[in-house]
C-alpha cells in the first residue's frame, strides 16, 4: 500500500478573471498531519473546498488512496472514505449530542441505511457510543447540542465527521474562536487522532499549533504553492518568511 493517501497535481480553479487556486501540487501522506497555510487571500480555503467536492476545480486533479475522485461531490467523498468538517460550526443545534452523532454514524448501516428504525441500528449505536467515551462527551451526551460552549461544539463537530469511519479527516480552522485553553485541547485530540488508520489534513489560521502539530505544511500565497515540506524547513524558508510571516529576508 502506497504511504501517499492523497495526491494534488495542478488543482485549479477560476472564478471568472480570478483564478483562487492557481496549479497547485502537493502529497499528504498515510497517517500524518498535513497542514495548509497562508494569509488572507492565499486560497487555501478554495484549495480546502476542491479536495473536499465543495466545488468543481477548472483543472488538475484529486486522488485519494490511488483513485480520481476529482470534483466529487462531498456525500461521494464521505462514501470513498473521506470526511471533513467545517469553519462555521456545522451542527444540528436542537438535537442533543448523541442524536447529532447517531444521525452522522447512520451511514454506518447497511441494507436500509438511514431508514433502519433506531432500535435496529445497531452498529450506528455501538458507534456512538464509542465516540462518546473516545471525545469525553458522557457528562453532555443527552444535552442539545446549542447549548454547549463553543469548544464542545467544535469538538462534537469532529467526533461528528468521525462517525463514518473515514480513512482521511479534513479539518478547516478547527480552533477558531476558541479560548487558549480550548485551542490547547483540541491540538492534543487532533495529533491523538492521526495515525495508522486516519490522516489528516488541516487549514489553520494558528501558525504556532501548525508549527508544533504537523508533520508537512504547505503554504500557500496569491493562489499559488509558496512551499511545502517539514514545518522547520518551511519556517526557514525565506520566501515562506517574506510573504507570511512578516520577517526580514537577509541578502
Amino acid at each position: 500500500m502506497s504511504d501517499i493517501v492523497l495526491a494534488v497535481h495542478e488543482l485549479t480553479v477560476r472564478f471568472g478573471a480570478l483564478t483562487a487556486v492557481d496549479q497547485v501540487t502537493f502529497d499528504a501522506r498515510r497517517g500524518e498531519i498535513t497542514s495548509v497555510i497562508g494569509p488572507n487571500g492565499a486560497g487555501k480555503s478554495s484549495l480546502f473546498n476542491l479536495v473536499s467536492g465543495a466545488i468543481r476545480p477548472s483543472s488538475g486533479t484529486v486522488t485519494f488512496e490511488g483513485r480520481d475522485v476529482t470534483g466529487h461531490r462531498p456525500e461521494r467523498m464521505l462514501a470513498a472514505g473521506l470526511a471533513r468538517s467545517f469553519q462555521i460550526t456545522n451542527l444540528f443545534f436542537e438535537l442533543s449530542v448523541r442524536e447529532n452523532l447517531r444521525l452522522a454514524a447512520q451511514v454506518l448501516e447497511r441494507g436500509r441505511g438511514a431508514f433502519r428504525p433506531i432500535a435496529k441500528s445497531r452498529v450506528a449505536q455501538q458507534r456512538v457510543d464509542e465516540l462518546i467515551v473516545q471525545f469525553s462527551l458522557a457528562p453532555k451526551a443527552d444535552e442539545i447540542a446549542g447549548v454547549l460552549s463553543h469548544g464542545e461544539q467544535r469538538r462534537l463537530e469532529i467526533a461528528v465527521a468521525l462517525a463514518s469511519r473515514p480513512r482521511m479527516l479534513l479539518l478547516d480552522e478547527p480552533t477558531q474562536g476558541m479560548s487558549h485553553a480550548d485551542t490547547q485541547e483540541t491540538e492534543a485530540m487532533i495529533r491523538s487522532l492521526a495515525g495508522n488508520d486516519l490522516s489528516i489534513l488541516l487549514v489553520e489560521h494558528d501558525v504556532d499549533l501548525v508549527m508544533n502539530l504537523s508533520d508537512r505544511i504547505v503554504v500557500m500565497h496569491q493562489g499559488r504553492k509558496l512551499a511545502d515540506g517539514a514545518p522547520r524547513d518551511v519556517r526557514s524558508d525565506p520566501a515562506v518568511q517574506a510573504a507570511y510571516f512578516g520577517e526580514a529576508v537577509d541578502a
